[in-house]
């Protein structure tokens, strides 16, 4: 039997994004699926798709906050909001794809995440965010100057225009082969499709 594949598309930028990605370690192994973590740049599917972000809705706004709070009581897991917000995670995201051809794809994209949403670190700067990939035992140098090269910038794009293709307005998003899940809400959804492959 093939092993299932959920292909993540994340951008660290997005908070519901850092909560779905608390979550799909122990949903992966739940249902005997494997994650291919997929950073791609939110605001390039924003501008595709016609779609803004949340928090740029008054009503969404005040309504995202409390939304937010219940989701992390109800995972157990910390979320505050940073003071940088939204912030350019364009630097993120690529080192994101040098993380993953190292094999390190997932424990890099909590990691950024956790250092953005916990932490309130600024990834959007070099400095803050190097630093905060190296405390988290990665090679943030090696990681920052491999997200310069341009083979690099080409696979966050190439990632970016491939879910914009397949149907992507937004984050976080998932596919199992052709279909789509989108949202942290729709994990229930996600997971419900995978059981048939789990029970074999």
């Amino acid at each position: 039997m093939n092993t299932p594949v959920i292909e993540f598309f994340w951008d660290p930028a997005s908070p519901y994004t850092w909560l779905a990605a608390t979550q799909i370690g122990a949903l992966a192994t739940r249902t005997g699926a494997t994650v291919s973590w997929r950073p791609f740049v939110l605001g390039k599917v924003f501008e595709a798709t016609g779609n803004r972000a949340p928090a740029t809705v008054a009503a969404k706004a005040k309504y995202l906050f409390k939304d937010l709070g219940r989701w992390a009581a109800l995972y157990n897991q910390p979320l505050n909001f940073p003071k940088v917000f939204p912030v350019n995670s364009m630097t993120a995201l690529r080192m994101a794809c040098a993380a993953n051809e190292a094999g390190e794809g997932g424990r890099f994209a909590l990691a950024v995440m956790r250092a953005y949403w916990v932490d309130g670190v600024d990834i959007s700067q070099p400095d803050a965010l190097v630093s905060a990939m190296t405390a988290a035992g990665f090679d943030g140098a090696a990681l920052f100057e491999a997200s310069q090269q341009q083979a690099i910038k080409d696979v966050l794009r190439a990632n970016t225009d491939d879910a914009i293709k397949r149907g992507a307005f937004g984050a976080p998003t998932f596919f199992v082969g052709s279909t789509m899940f989108w949202g942290n809400d729709r994990l229930v959804l996600l997971e419900d499709a995978l059981r048939p492959a789990a029970q074999g």
